[in-house]
C-alpha cells in the first residue's frame, strides 16, 4: 500500500486523543468526538481536559463533531470507541468508508451476544481487507507525556504494519510488528478482566506475592483461550500479552484496576461506575470471556469469579476463597500453549 496521507480517528477518549495527537505530528489528522464541546476544545485550544487534563496536544490536530467531515478524504480510519459502541459507529461511518481504506482498531473488548472480536466486526460491517490492531502497555497519560513505552501493531497486511510503524515510532515510543491479530485482541480484551482481579486483591489488602501469583495465573488463563482460538503462544509472552497485562494490573491509572480496588474496598459496582467518566472495558468483557471459554471448552476460573462479583452473585472475599479452594495440580497443567 502507498503512504497514508490523512488519518481519521473516531473516538476522543484518552487513548483515542493520544493516538490522534501522535499521528498529527507526522500526517494531517482529524479526531471525531461524540461531544461537540470536546471537539471544539480540542480544535480551538489543543487540549482535552475531560480525559487528559491540561496536556497540550499536537497543534496540527483538528477535531470535529461531524462524522462525514472527519472521514472525508481519509486514507486510514482509526477506531477508538468503547467496545459496546463500536458496531454502531462502524455502521454509521460505513457510508463514507470504502472497503479499500485500511482500518486500525484501538478498542480492546469482545462484543456481548456475538462473542466477536473488534476486527471481526470491522470485517463484517466494512468488508475491509486491510485491518490492524494497536496494543501493548500503553497507559494514555504516560504516552502523551512522552514517557518511554513500546507498542505492537498486529495486522494481516504487511504494508499497513510498516505504515503504522513509520507514523507512530518515535524516540519515546517503539512500535513493533506482529501478524497475530487473534492472539493480540484476545490478550487485549482479557487483560482488563484480570486487572479488575488485581485491583480487587489490592483493595482487600493483599500484597505483592498475591499480585504476582494472580498476574501469572491470569497470563495462563488468557493464553489458554487465545491459543484455542488460533492465537500464537509467543504473542502472550510479548507486548500484547504480558506487557499489557502487567501495566494494567499494576497501575493506579488503570480504570479496570481502579474498579477492582474499589470493589475490594466494599463499594458497589453502581457506586464505582457513577464516579467514572471513562469506560472500564473489563466490566463488560468478564461475562463474555466466560461464555467464550465455555463455548470453546476452556476453563476460565479467574474470569468466572470476577464475573460473579460484578453481577453481585458473590463478594470479593468469596471470590478469593473460591479461587484458593480450587484443586492444585501440576503448574503446567492446562498451559500447554
Amino acid at each position: 500500500m502507498g503512504e497514508i496521507e490523512r488519518v481519521c480517528v473516531l473516538g476522543a477518549g484518552s487513548w483515542g486523543t493520544t493516538v490522534a495527537s501522535l499521528f498529527a505530528h507526522r500526517v494531517p489528522t482529524y479526531l471525531w468526538a461524540r461531544s461537540l464541546q470536546v471537539a471544539d476544545e480540542i480544535d480551538q485550544h489543543h487540549t482535552n481536559t475531560k480525559y487528559l487534563g491540561d496536556i497540550e496536544l499536537s497543534p496540527s490536530l483538528r477535531s470535529t463533531h461531524d462524522l462525514e467531515l472527519a472521514l472525508s478524504g481519509c486514507s486510514l480510519v482509526v477506531l477508538a470507541v468503547p467496545s459496546h459502541g463500536l458496531r454502531e459507529i462502524v455502521t454509521q461511518a460505513s457510508k463514507w468508508i470504502s472497503h479499500q481504506i485500511p482500518i486500525l482498531s484501538l478498542t480492546k473488548g469482545i462484543e456481548a451476544g456475538s462473542n466477536m472480536r473488534m476486527t471481526q466486526i470491522v470485517e463484517e460491517q466494512l468488508a475491509s481487507t486491510k485491518i490492524g490492531f494497536l496494543t501493548g502497555p500503553n497507559l494514555a497519560r504516560e504516552v502523551i507525556e512522552g514517557q518511554p513505552t513500546a507498542s505492537v501493531i498486529a495486522s494481516n497486511d504487511e504494508g499497513l504494519s510498516h505504515e503504522i510503524q513509520r507514523l507512530l515510532h518515535s524516540k519515546t515510543m517503539r512500535v513493533y510488528r506482529n501478524s497475530d491479530i487473534v492472539g493480540s485482541e484476545i490478550a487485549g480484551a482479557l487483560k482488563n478482566v484480570m486487572a479488575i482481579a488485581a485491583g480487587m486483591a489490592e483493595g482487600l489488602g493483599f500484597g505483592d506475592n498475591s499480585r504476582a501469583a494472580l498476574i501469572t495465573r491470569s497470563l495462563a488463563e488468557i493464553g489458554r483461550l487465545g491459543v484455542r482460538l488460533g492465537g500464537r503462544p509467543m504473542t502472550f509472552a510479548g507486548l500484547a500479552g504480558l506487557g499489557d497485562l502487567v501495566a494494567t494490573c499494576t497501575s493506579v491509572r488503570s480504570r479496570n484496576h481502579s474498579v477492582g480496588r474499589m470493589l475490594g474496598q466494599g463499594f458497589s459496582l453502581e457506586e464505582i461506575l457513577a464516579k467514572m467518566n471513562m469506560v472500564a472495558e473489563g466490566v463488560k468483557t468478564a461475562p463474555v470471556a466466560v461464555e467464550l471459554g465455555r463455548s470453546n471448552g476452556v476453563e476460565m476460573p479467574i474470569s468466572y469469579e470476577i464475573a460473579r462479583v460484578l453481577s453481585a452473585e458473590q463478594n470479593p472475599s468469596e471470590c478469593v476463597a473460591n479461587l484458593l479452594g480450587r484443586s492444585a495440580g501440576e503448574e503446567s497443567e492446562g498451559m500447554e500453549l
